[in-house]
């Protein structure tokens, strides 16, 4: 697998290099501190199947280089290494056509195997953006879950109406209990039905339990 070098900071770019080519089935064909040269080496004939490229570059950053090279070889797939674990970053990288996103504090392991992985096709983004990316949607998924409960906006009486369904109470029972009539009870139960979404009493009971409703 020959790869290609974008690295602006000579120390990086040499640490990159010497893991690299201890790995077997890697060739380091190429180094370039921005992306302009990236292009000029590709329209040169350079065989590369992967570009490593920062995004922070003068004259070309790494993005913009990635756009660029779908444009002149789709066939070579960019990997950004960066610093940055800005959401924002990521997606725009992968919108404009890189394989993978990696950030520089990776581990060896895990940079040579997303490489391998990229070389057969697939495309990677590191387990430390992964992990954050799932973090905020199950933070953005209970955050909508509780607004939508809010939004429900329960009266009391039918927060006990429902409690008294999960009980199992007929509406006659809830009517005694609650000294109102069959036909208001009826009116709880489907107004319940209709904020929740619900289809049936087992539906309702199910997603007041889940929710907290009642217990």
């Amino acid at each position: 697998m020959k790869i290609l070098l974008a690295e602006d900071h000579n120390i990086v770019r040499n640490g990159i290099k010497m893991l690299l080519e201890t790995t077997p089935d890697i060739e380091i064909v190429g180094e370039a501190t921005d992306g302009k040269q990236v292009i000029e080496m590709v329209n040169n004939g350079q065989a590369i199947d992967i570009v490593l490229a920062d995004i922070n570059m003068p004259e070309m950053d790494g993005i913009t280089l990635t756009k660029a090279l779908k444009k002149i070889d789709p066939e070579i797939k960019v990997v950004i290494l960066s610093m940055h674990d800005s959401e924002k970053y990521v997606v725009q990288a992968f919108l404009e056509g890189a394989a993978g996103y990696m950030l520089k504090n990776v581990s060896a392991d895990e940079l040579i195997f997303s490489l391998m992985f990229i070389g057969n096709g697939g495309k990677y983004l590191c387990a430390e953006l992964v992990m954050k990316l799932i973090d905020n949607l199950i933070t953005h998924k209970q955050h909508q879950q509780e607004k939508t409960i809010a939004d429900l906006d329960f009266s009391v009486r039918e927060i006990e109406v429902l409690q008294l369904i999960a009980d199992g109470l007929t509406n006659a029972e809830m009517s005694d209990k609650l000294f109102i009539s069959k036909r208001t009870i009826e009116g709880h139960r489907q107004s319940l039905l209709d904020k929740t979404g619900s289809k049936n009493t087992a539906s309702l009971v199910r997603f007041a339990v889940q929710n907290h409703i009642i217990h």
